[in-house]
């Protein structure tokens, strides 16, 4: 008997591929070489860029002096602000599809400085090596003006950010008497936490290839998250046809954020390539990594008050951080901390310092990685004043409603996560007095916190073609930022007509495919994954309706929902041996091919009721030198509560990546800048550190199983934001269990360990 899931939304199909560990589709093109990236894509006339930087900080340049440059054989032009054609004049045909509020920048623009390393000049030349030699015999003289890039010396001067039609949400209105029940609490936490800025340091640095054809059109290979977004800048900026450009990106060598927005190399290729009538190529260097978005330096103050019970009585949350002098980027720092625990007396704020840095930029769970491992150090030190267990604390101030608004949660499956966690790692056995487990000269720390990220939808489209041959074309010009959507949106649309995985292809990374929002935010699948549900849905009801019309049928008069899809047959659901295969359908009527284009939009009345969230507890162990403060995670245990996961292979590895990111934004990751130049010193990967293999531990995952028929049409939410969520929280708190020592400055690198130490 065939076993169907009665969920409504849920797709129906019998031991389909959803929910099975697929490899990657796209694996073989990747470990042969055969995936080719933006800066891989040529034609024999291609020419080569170089970027100038800017030696400032802020000021103006007085003297460009290009002529030593030109004398060199082979190089063709350079490119300056008072070269530059007249382009797009209003700031709306500058803005992209995740700019904030504000004024976004135009390189080479004016003679005006407004970051270190600004580009000020591009070197076209026959070869890289050429360009990039030219490039250091450009002569720029600046007349510098004071700079301020010190978030600490200049937090009094800050703002509070309204409302942004890109999606920002202020925090909520305050509740209660926060400050009086803070006063009134007689257990109380107040402290202060400090995170550096975290630069996007992917494998493939950021590229631009454009191919200039003999018709004049034009194919940008690009590093992106947003193939869509990029072609309307493009368009806008430059005042093309869309029919002129095409844009691609069917891989991206890591992304998470720093893809989202068209960094400045696109602008400089396209400018080369349309004022010459060439194909060009741009690539940053590794420094130059370092000049544009980032994740912000962040300063927070959390205060917990709470009864002897553990009962929390107040909570207050205040950040600031840093932004543009042009543009307003905001992030929800602040505003998890109201939602996370059930409190009465709640007051959380959010502001913003201007400072004379590129506007800052999304990085993986933007504001989530930040606000939470505040809240969740601050929750582990009530815990220790209260001489709790600190997931007792948690648990005694669940809530399964979110504060914030008063909506339930659509699903929330973080007490599972708490208990299959702690069960797996071993929690019960810790010892609860600091410094009171050891190894040796180790000693042994073990830290746990919870995270939260939201489960959004958006809007796409998708389309599908299915073939005489039984074979079926799905596409979408979404991207992959290594996360696995070739393959998950592949299971997706073979499960719903039943087809064997190697019978269906998922084309993305296209700008003249069917509509997707940029690839970020953990929606891809609840995005782009309900269009491919959606338009395969309609597919399927076509061959419904073939199937029925012969009179020889044996599904003639079968209504849709009594008709399975599986291993390429149509299925009477209650008469088994009643089927046709796909391919006999299409033939016997006579069709070649089946084509449908489907959109998919979220359940907005359902959204506009809950609360949509994925959930994790994290449980970590660190090992830390007692004689010379280094620091060693030894294992992790990631609980994740995600819905449905369509690929629990491809979901681990992202929730593995996470954590290995967090403990780089715990441990390693940091931007120091030398606020008397106003430029980061770090800029490369010898001083800029990220952990290696050395560095990785254990890291044990487990989906704990939660439904949710509210979040979208396949119960999936998004798993690449959660997993980096509380680790480095966990990571501080195991520190502390460990050695005794609480550190709020992050990363926490081992002289402030050392230093609580000695």
């Amino acid at each position: 008997m065939i076993a169907i899931p009665s969920i409504p939304g849920f797709l129906k199909e019998p031991n389909g591929p959803i929910g099975k560990p697929v490899s990657r589709v796209d694996g073989r093109k990747k470990v042969t070489g055969n995936a080719h990236y933006a800066a891989e894509f040529t034609l024999p006339d291609l020419a080569h860029g170089y970027i100038v930087s800017s030696a400032i900080a802020r000021g103006r340049i007085t003297r460009i002096d290009t002529a030593a440059a030109l004398a060199l054989p082979g190089v063709i032009h350079v490119f300056t602000h008072e070269n530059r054609p007249s382009l797009a004049w209003f700031d709306r045909k500058w803005k992209d599809d995740d700019a904030p509020k504000g004024a976004p920048f135009r390189p080479l623009y004016d003679a005006e400085i407004h970051h270190a390393l600004q580009p000020v000049a591009l070197v076209i030349a026959e070869s890289f090596e050429l360009a990039r030699y030219a490039a250091r015999l450009v002569h720029i003289e600046y007349e510098a003006a004071p700079h301020q890039t010190d978030l600490r010396a200049n937090r009094a001067d800050s703002f509070t950010p309204g409302k942004d039609k890109g999606g920002f949400q202020p925090p909520p209105k305050p509740r209660g008497d926060p400050e009086q029940a803070f006063l009134d609490s007689p257990v109380q936490v107040d402290a202060e936490f400090t995170q550096a800025a975290e630069y996007h340091n992917p494998m493939e640095m950021h590229a631009t290839t454009v191919l200039h054809h003999d018709d004049g059109t034009l194919t940008v290979h690009d590093k992106t998250q947003g193939a869509q977004n990029c072609h309307t800048y493009i368009c806008n900026v430059f005042g093309l046809a869309k029919s002129a450009v095409r844009v691609m990106s069917p891989f991206v060598g890591g992304a998470f954020g720093s893809g989202l927005r068209p960094q400045h190399q696109l602008f400089m290729a396209m400018l080369a390539a349309t004022q010459l009538k060439r194909s060009v190529r741009v690539e940053l260097s590794r420094p130059q990594m370092f000049s544009f978005g980032h994740r912000p330096e962040t300063i927070q103050r959390v205060a917990l008050g709470a009864d002897r019970d553990g009962t929390l009585r107040a909570l207050i949350h205040e950040a600031v951080q840093e932004s543009s002098r042009n543009e307003n980027y905001v992030e929800i720092v602040v505003n998890w901390s109201g939602q996370q625990y059930k409190c009465d007396n709640v007051r959380l704020d959010y502001t913003l310092t201007r400072l004379d840095v590129h506007t800052p930029l999304d990085q993986r769970a933007p504001g989530a990685a930040t606000g939470v491992t505040a809240l969740e150090i601050a929750m582990d030190e009530l815990a220790g004043k209260l001489g709790m267990d600190p997931l007792e604390l948690r648990l005694r101030n669940y809530t399964e409603t979110d504060p914030n608004t008063g909506n339930p949660f659509s699903s929330k499956e973080l007490r599972a996560c708490f208990q299959q966690g702690a069960e797996r790692f071993g929690w019960a056995k810790r010892s609860p007095a600091p410094r009171s487990m050891r190894d040796g000269r180790e000693l042994i720390g073990w830290g746990m916190a919870a995270g939260v990220w939201d489960a959004m939808q958006g809007q796409a489209a998708a389309k599908a073609v299915l073939g005489v041959d039984g074979k079926l074309g799905v596409s979408s010009a979404t991207a992959d930022i290594g996360t696995g959507t070739y393959t998950v949106m592949t299971q997706i649309a073979a499960d719903v007509l039943g087809l064997p995985i190697g019978e269906v292809t998922f084309c993305l990374g296209d700008s003249s495919l069917p509509t997707a929002p940029i690839e970020g935010g953990s929606w891809t699948v609840s995005t782009v994954g309900s269009a491919v549900k959606a338009v395969c849905d309609r597919v399927r009801s076509q061959l419904v309706t073939l199937a029925g019309k012969r009179d020889d049928s044996p599904l003639k008069g079968v209504a849709e929902e009594d008709v399975l899809f599986a291993d390429g047959h149509l299925i009477v659901r209650d008469d088994p041996s009643r089927r046709l295969s796909i391919t006999d359908v299409m033939r016997g009527s006579g069709t070649l091919s089946i084509e449908e284009e489907a959109r998919a939009l979220p359940y907005l009345l359902a959204r506009a009721r809950h609360t949509f969230a994925t959930h994790s507890a994290v449980f970590v162990e660190v090992r830390v030198d007692e004689d010379l403060g280094t620091i060693r995670v030894a294992r992790v245990v990631s609980a994740i509560a995600a819905g449905r996961i369509i690929n629990p292979k491809t979901a681990r590895s992202q929730i593995q990546g996470a954590v290995v990111w967090g403990i780089g934004m715990g441990l390693e990751e940091g931007a120091f800048t030398d606020h008397r130049l106003g430029r980061v010193m770090n800029h490369d990967y010898a001083e800029y550190h990220v952990p290696v293999n050395a560095d990785v531990p254990d890291i044990d995952v487990l989906f704990v199983e939660e439904h949710d028929d509210m979040v979208n049409a396949l119960g999936a939410k998004g798993v690449g934001e959660i997993g980096i969520v509380g680790v480095p929280a966990a990571i501080a708190n195991a520190i502390h269990h460990a050695t005794g020592v609480r550190v709020r400055d992050f990363p926490i690198t081992l002289d402030k360990v050392l230093a609580g130490l000695r």
